[in-house]
């Protein structure tokens, strides 16, 4: 054992550096147990003990991955940093090894022998000797590794020998164990001669490095000059009139064209340009244009397409596989390959896919390209502000490429594919132009045949490709560009059609992604309709379908463990795997409330429930809106409080309340800005409820817009909000009558759950919600 005094220090592990004794290291410190071992050294003597760790890459090792031996080292300088990180510099000053660990957190806390210098074991004309010998050895270390400036060999011309070894130990590039086994060595003598071998192999290795760069020097002289010497035979041939490769060049070309079927006019323009190739010089700028313009018109089917698949009930038979509901969009793909089998005249639709994110309209669109037997391709519209993403750009321009649209076309190899335009809601305007103008073109039946691309510049047949696009609003859609498609609005799910999506498709497609078989897990069909109701809300499936994922990663935690199979999923265990229920299922007030009506509206993710609160204050007759209403919203509210005003007596208010009262509504959830008309019934209730201190309902839900003359006008969304209303528990729907040809697509399970009150006018509203006899009308 090390003869040495015993002390208690912090141990602070280094990574990919040593501190020598007698050395000035600077370090940085960031690690949080360094950080607290830095910490407790200086409100102590400030001193600390300095150990390598065995691997660089470990970000929090144990005691065990260091080594014993490190040096003690004094803290001269401390620069804490922004980012919580310190600079230091310390100067180490004696060898240690570690003989017990006190403590790991929060920093390592450590008993340390401490060396005492010991005299070299060689005699000391041997010492010296060799002490030359390594001092010469570095010198040629220095001159040959670029790395090291030269005054470091000047500088470090110790006669110490254990110093000498120690500080170019520390300068050297060698690898840390190989620096700890010098830095392990007591014996100055030994310590040199293991610095000798070290500097010997650095010195062959840096003489390798040498001769391999002299050799790919040497190399790289023998390639240029090659190049050089082709160039000039190039020349040669140029002034003979010799033309070998040009000629090749523009005959493989041709050779491409003769076995393409392309229309006449684009052979010709084709020819043109290969002619106008074959006079360029082969390395021009102008000559590499024409060469990529041609590529890409040799590459685009002109006349390829592929064989639609026209079995009506092999196309049904995928669709119903894909997807669970969305009957109108598979009823309407159906009838095109019907009609598709009657003629062959009918052009591809354009179709448009409205409805809130995670119902399936992406998955839809590459359903319907299976069943049809066409090419797939998506284009994401989102975010695209320059009209040139979909027209092209002219060939004038520094890497002018086509539109997204050709682009695409040459994607599928065919020209009739099934072409997704997904996110058509999000494009933008700016100085650059409107995509979507550019999408009127493409989006029309009467002009897509002869669509022309700025690049190409010539007309391709875009009418036998089926357009689909896909958006989450309609009134984000521009009117011209929304009259050319055929809008089909998916709506969201009820909680029984997300039930059957997740044991048909959910949970079929989670399962090998997670390593599971269904003999693994039995997942009971309550905790699935649990984990919809309590779990999730949103009108499609995405959340669910990451809720799932969250269970079968603890199921297969749990099979890797040795649970038994098949693991079986309840109400309980869903509690045990995603803890208590994050979503509150909404349900009716069990007691009716003054100045609150319950409304219905649609957002971007669905339908969704919006009460509508109203407080009545002393005051001159002031209306204050609140909650981020939109103008129409706005108006909506002053045209309820001018009806109400009207009839003041006929609704038992009283007759000065707009002298003696002030008005304020609020919609809650302010900081989600709101607009539209279909409010307007229901800040009508709510006015009329606390002014009259009726209470509404709280059972009711209602839904539509008013006029000045009490009348109820016809909504949109109804699908949607009456959605809302069924998974909020609402018992009674009051609506326009207007939207009862509407109630069709809401599916027959929810109408029989909810009544549903169809209405013309105020007055039959406020019967339903507050019991006020229907006013005389006007």
């Amino acid at each position: 054992m090390e003869s040495g005094r015993m002390r208690r220090l912090p141990l602070l592990p280094l990574r990919g550096v040593l501190v020598f004794p007698e050395l000035v290291v600077p370090l940085e410190v960031g690690r949080p147990r360094s950080l607290a071992a830095l910490e407790a050294a200086l409100l102590a003597d400030g001193e600390l003990f300095f150990v390598s760790q065995r691997d660089p890459l470990d970000d929090d090792p144990a005691v065990e991955d260091l080594y014993e031996v490190g040096v003690v080292a004094t803290i001269k300088q401390v620069a804490k940093l922004a980012n919580g990180t310190a600079k230091v510099v310390v100067e180490g000053r004696t060898r240690a090894r570690r003989t017990h660990l006190v403590q790991e957190e929060p920093f390592f806390l450590v008993d340390i022998v401490e060396w005492d210098p010991v005299p070299a074991s060689a005699d000391g004309d041997e010492v010296e000797a060799l002490r030359k010998a390594v001092a010469d050895l570095f010198e040629a270390y220095v001159k040959r590794a670029k790395r090291i400036p030269g005054e470091v060999g000047v500088t470090v011309n110790f006669e110490d020998p254990g110093r000498l070894a120690d500080t170019i130990t520390a300068v050297l590039d060698a690898k840390t164990a190989e620096k700890q086994e010098v830095l392990e060595l007591a014996d100055p003598y030994l310590r040199l001669r293991k610095v000798q071998d070290l500097l010997n192999h650095q010195i062959d290795i840096l003489e390798l490095e040498r001769r391999i760069n002299v050799r790919v020097r040497r190399q790289m002289e023998r390639t240029q000059k090659e190049y050089y010497l082709r160039e000039q035979l190039k020349a040669i041939q140029r002034e003979l009139g010799e033309r070998e490769e040009p000629a090749s060049e523009a005959q493989d070309l041709r050779e491409r064209l003769e076995q393409k079927s392309v229309p006449e006019v684009v052979r010709e323009k084709i020819l043109r340009e290969v002619d106008r190739l074959e006079k360029m010089p082969g390395m021009s700028a102008e000559a590499v244009v024409v060469r990529t313009y041609l590529d890409w018109l040799l590459a685009l089917p002109w006349e390829e397409r592929t064989e639609d698949c026209l079995d009506v009930k092999q196309a049904e038979a995928v669709l119903e596989a894909d997807h669970y509901g969305l009957e109108q969009v598979k009823e309407r793909i159906l009838e095109y390959l019907a009609v598709r089998q009657l003629s062959n005249q009918l052009r591809g639709p354009i179709l448009c896919l409205v409805g809130p994110p995670g119902v399936g309209k992406t998955s839809l669109a590459r359903s319907i390209a299976q069943a049809t037997n066409r090419k797939f391709v998506r284009v994401s519209l989102g975010g695209v502000r320059d009209e040139a993403e979909i027209r092209g750009h002219r060939r004038t321009y520094v890497g002018a490429m086509p539109g997204r649209i050709i682009q695409g076309i040459r994607q599928a190899g065919s020209k009739n594919p099934v072409f997704l335009l997904d996110e058509v809601d999000k494009m933008a305007t700016d100085f650059r132009g409107d995509p979507s103008a550019a999408l009127l073109e493409v989006l029309d039946p009467e002009q897509n045949h002869n669509f022309s691309d700025h690049y190409i510049e010539l007309p391709f047949d875009l009418s036998a490709v089926m357009f689909i696009t896909t958006a989450n609003v309609l009134h984000q859609i521009p009117r011209p560009l929304l009259d050319r498609m055929e809008v089909i609005t998916i709506a969201g799910y009820t909680e029984e059609e997300k039930f059957h999506i997740a044991r048909r498709h959910l949970l079929p497609k989670a399962l090998p992604e997670h390593g599971l078989t269904s003999e693994d897990i039995e997942f009971s069909a309550p905790a699935l309709a649990h984990l919809i109701r309590y779990y999730t809300r949103e009108a499609g499936v995405r959340q669910l379908e990451r809720e799932i994922g969250r269970v079968l990663r603890k199921v297969a935690r749990a099979v890797v463990a040795g649970q038994p199979r098949p693991v079986r999923i309840t109400r309980r265990q869903l509690v045990r795997y995603l803890g208590p229920p994050r979503v509150r299922h909404q349900t009716p007030e069990t007691e009716d409330q003054v100045g609150v009506a319950m409304g219905l509206a649609v957002t971007e993710v669905g339908g969704d429930v919006m009460p509508v609160e109203v407080m009545v204050m002393p005051g001159k007759g002031g209306l204050t809106l609140t909650g981020q209403l939109g103008d129409v919203m706005q108006e909506s509210a002053r045209a309820a409080y001018s009806y109400i005003r009207a009839h003041a007596d006929e609704l038992g208010v009283p007759r000065d309340f707009y002298q003696t009262c002030d008005l304020h509504v609020h919609v809650p959830e302010g900081a989600i800005p709101k607009d539209g008309p279909s409010a307007g019934v229901t800040m009508a209730t709510a006015m009329v409820s606390a002014l009259a201190k009726r209470p509404v309902k709280a059972s009711v839900a209602m839904t539509g817009e008013i006029t000045l003359r009490g009348r109820v006008l016809a909504v949109g969304g109804i699908k949607e909000k009456v959605l809302a209303a069924h998974r909020a528990s609402i018992r009674t729907v009051v609506l326009p009558r207007e939207n009862l040809p509407d109630l069709h697509e809401v599916p027959q399970n929810v109408r029989r759950v909810l009544k549903i009150v169809p209405v013309e006018r105020l007055g039959e509203v406020f019967e339903w919600a507050l019991g006020v006899p229907e006013p005389i009308a006007p």
